[in-house]
């Protein structure tokens, strides 16, 4: 039986492609949203990178996939025909391109006044650098972000995973919801707007506050938390591991722990501004005695004294663990092509409602004589519209 989510009732046309939008969209279509994708019939250039590869595949899972031609009156016709039926359309275009295309957000609420768009840019949709393109990296570097990531004196460092794009795209989401709810008592949508550089700085959060409050500016430190020390990645004798041993409660466990309580004892060490002023000293006591146990012994021996700490996993090691298989965060779906694929899903469990995956990603316009034929289209109508390429 297909699970209902409990956002089943809406209707979303997503416009979006590489990521950003894409994630957005994927927070609603888990939850059940019922999402028509829009493609170009000429395909995206490689901008949404490899169709049948892991990222797509992740991405893009829940949806009905159409092509049509926005390039053509006809094909933003179509377009304003889905619109009247829709509750959300979510666009990452420049902000430029929709204007051009006449699918801006003043045009299309004329169509459904009840309408949330979302629209995700690199830097806003208005101001100095309105016109610029943006990418993830692009907005980890202007954020601030790589200014504090990476080892002191190593230079700017990226973050692993494309965070602006992932953020901005679940703060649209969260912004969506939200006009969502609004439209229940004033019977209007609204235009939700969320951008790469502005979702980066709100990501830096205590970091950011360091300046804007305390007109501090942060540094590299590696591995060790800017501020709560000791905190951060040890050697072991077989390998490394995190430990979280900040505040004085837990930093005297800690030191019980490793049986070593001249660091409690240490006036240096005697508060957390002392362990910071001293924090390389301390870690090399650390690390000598770190290193004479096993990770998992350590693990085993500060779980047991209540220390934070943990291992550090490669991905392959992620999913082996017992705790992420028992948070059941992935899902198995069926795919035509690929057969049996894995997805990472969803952060957030509900006790009556939950996410799902129901369909895999679709193949470029599987859906869009499916879609077209809701719309009252007939079949030679339809082969009209794929002749004179709107579709």
């Amino acid at each position: 039986m297909t699970v209902q989510g409990p956002l089943a009732r809406f209707k979303v046309i997503d416009l979006s492609r590489v990521r950003a939008g894409p994630t957005a969209v994927r927070q609603l279509s888990d939850w059940g949203a019922s999402v028509i994708k829009i493609e170009s019939p000429e395909g995206d250039a490689g901008m949404g990178g490899e169709r049948h590869g892991p990222d797509f595949q992740n991405l893009h899972r829940n949806k009905r996939s159409m092509t049509l031609n926005l390039k053509s009156p006809e094909g933003v016709d179509i377009l304003k025909r889905l619109v009247r039926e829709a509750d959300v359309l979510v666009e990452n275009y420049r902000p430029d391109v929709k204007f051009r295309l006449g699918v801006d957000y003043e045009t299309l609420r004329k169509v459904n006044p009840r309408l949330v768009y979302g629209s995700i840019s690199g830097f806003g949709q208005d101001g100095p650098y309105r016109e610029r393109p943006g990418f993830d990296q692009i907005a980890q570097g202007m954020g601030g972000l790589m200014s504090i990531t990476g080892l002191p004196g190593q230079g700017p460092v990226r973050v692993g995973i494309p965070v602006a794009d992932l953020t901005a795209g679940i703060f649209c989401a969260m912004g969506i919801l939200i006009a969502l709810l609004e439209r229940e008592q004033s019977g209007e949508g609204q235009w939700v707007q969320s951008n790469l550089l502005a979702a980066q700085i709100a990501m830096l959060d205590f970091q950011a506050a360091r300046w804007t409050i305390g007109h501090e500016v942060p540094g590299q430190a590696g591995n060790d938390h800017p501020t709560s020390i000791p905190t951060g990645v040890f050697q072991t004798s077989d390998g490394y591991m995190n430990i979280g041993a900040a505040g004085e409660a837990i930093y005297q466990r800690f030191c019980k722990a490793i049986e070593a309580p001249e660091l409690a004892r240490d006036p240096d060490f005697a508060t957390n501004a002392d362990r910071s002023k001293n924090r390389a000293r301390l870690n090399e006591a650390i690390g000598a005695i770190t290193r004479k146990r096993t990770t998992a012994e350590w693990i085993a021996r500060f779980n047991e004294a209540g220390v934070p700490c943990g291992p550090i996993y490669k991905m392959n090691e992620v999913f082996a663990d017992p705790q992420v298989k028992h948070l059941n965060i992935t899902r198995h779906v069926q795919h035509k092509t690929l057969g049996d694929v894995e997805v990472v899903g969803q952060a957030v469990e509900m006790s009556r409602t939950p996410w799902s995956v129901r369909s895999a990603t679709p193949e470029p316009g599987e859906h869009t004589d499916e879609v077209l034929r809701e719309l009252g289209l007939g079949e030679k109508e339809i082969a009209g519209l794929r002749d004179r390429k709107v579709i």
